[in-house]
């Protein structure tokens, strides 16, 4: 099926598109700044460059964007034009995460990911439940963990 804009469109629209400071991230930092947690941002000296850095925690926190990442959930469809070319950039996407999760707990860092159907869509959590599982996982010893939506599998 072609694309229904012309290529510049979808040029513009996909380069507007953030890679930081996104709705979910900043709902979350301010969550979580509410809280009393300090933290650093986009931490490049660290694997995969985490949205949220806690180093008094020795804690990190992404927020994932379902379809960037590929999570199996209700907000992630594969696209029907490009199959390769996407499979290819969300499958190495996938594998990067999975990279950085190791490099991160082989440094002495624990992760958490906050998935975007957590914050967002039908299958959404209230954001005072997401910011007080994220402050429990802080002050625990748990290594890794995951938020996601409801309606996630």
């Amino acid at each position: 099926m072609p694309d229904i804009v012309t290529k510049e469109t979808r040029s513009r629209m996909m380069s507007g598109i953030r890679g930081k400071d996104t709705k979910p991230e900043i709902l979350i930092r301010r969550s979580l700044h509410a809280m009393g947690f300090r933290y650093k941002l986009h931490d490049a000296k660290l694997p995969g460059k985490p949205d949220l850095v806690f180093p008094k925690y020795r804690a990190v926190i992404f927020v994932n964007g379902c379809f960037w990442h590929g999570h199996d959930c209700y907000l992630f469809k594969w696209p029907s034009t490009r199959q390769e070319f996407w499979a290819n950039k969300i499958g190495r996407t996938v594998e990067r995460d999975k990279e950085n999760n190791v490099a991160l707990m082989n440094a002495g860092w624990r992760v958490l990911r906050i998935w975007e159907c957590a914050i967002k869509g039908r299958g959404r959590l209230p954001l005072d439940i997401i910011a007080k599982e994220a402050a429990e996982w802080l002050m625990s010893s748990e290594k890794i963990i995951e938020i996601k939506g409801k309606l996630s599998t």
